[in-house]
């Protein structure tokens, strides 16, 4: 072998070296480059797992803290309409403030059995409460006619007693008429809200 053909032959040899060093180091930036794209996901899965590790243990903290006030809620907020006991705790206020008998208590016309119902588990006569999802509205309406006038104080301890009551704990419309003889003497319509949360 002549030092001529060893000289080419160590040329191609070298070329192909060079060859293959370069299509590795380009299969070697593409496997990095993959590596790396596999690293960055599992990194922002675990900081999403993280963060929402995080967040569901703030949650259960929340849960327990507002367990309490959930229970509160319940006790507070009557879970059905019961119109005889609502009736029955009116008449009783009344009476604990001195009127002895109310004129009437009504309530808004009952759809029950019509084609339309107010709410979608079935309750009539109530109205949803827009800023509070799944509490309804029940207007019951007190008239004492101008036949059974009762004193001015009864019917203001009887509006701290309703209003003080969680069945009747707000009244929206008050019309007082007092009478012509004893300004003392007064009749009148109240318009109280109860609020349901079946």
């Amino acid at each position: 072998m002549n030092s001529k053909r060893l000289h080419l032959i160590l040329a191609a040899l070298l070329v192909l070296l060079g060859i293959g060093l370069l299509i590795s180091a380009r299969e070697a930036n593409s496997l990095l480059q993959n590596k790396s794209n596999t690293l960055s996901s599992l990194k922002a899965s675990d900081q999403a797992a993280t963060a929402q590790k995080a967040q569901l243990a703030k949650d259960r903290q929340d849960i327990a803290t507002y367990t309490q006030l959930n229970n509160i809620a319940k006790s507070v907020v009557p879970q059905d309409k019961d119109q005889a006991e609502a009736v029955r705790q009116i008449v009783n206020l009344a009476s604990q403030s001195g009127i002895q008998q109310l004129s009437s208590i009504s309530f808004p016309a009952s759809t029950l059995g019509g084609a339309k119902l107010k709410t979608p588990n079935g309750l009539t006569q109530v109205t949803p409460v827009k800023s509070i999802p799944g509490v309804y509205d029940l207007q019951i309406t007190i008239t004492q006619n101008n036949s059974a006038e009762v004193p001015y104080n009864a019917f203001v301890t009887f509006l701290k007693k309703l209003e003080m009551n969680r069945r009747t704990a707000q009244v929206t419309s008050i019309s007082v008429e007092p009478d012509q003889k004893s300004a003392n003497m007064v009749a009148f319509t109240l318009v109280i809200d109860e609020f349901i949360k079946p």
